[in-house]
């Protein structure tokens, strides 16, 4: 669990940078935030799921992050296809 919230950590700050450099209006960030904490609680629901194991990793964070709930979507393909 401790994982789960550095690697959040880690792409907020990420996301902040990019801000900085892009110039993104607050709510930009304030979507993309969202994005990220909406898929990242999708993935942690889904690994309660018999069979289903996505890892909490920079990654699944940063695919789940940019994309949202289709990311998490995506990621459970993935899973099942490995």
């Amino acid at each position: 669990m401790l994982y789960f919230f550095i690697c959040f950590l880690v792409i907020f700050l990420v996301l902040i940078i990019l801000a900085k450099i892009f110039k993104f209006t607050l709510k930009t960030i304030i979507k993309l935030v969202l994005n990220i904490l909406i898929g990242l609680l999708v993935i942690w629901l889904l690994n309660y799921i018999p069979g289903v194991d996505i890892p909490f990793e920079w990654w699944s964070g940063l695919i789940v992050g940019f994309l949202g709930v289709p990311g998490a979507i995506i990621m459970l393909i993935v899973s099942f296809l490995i």
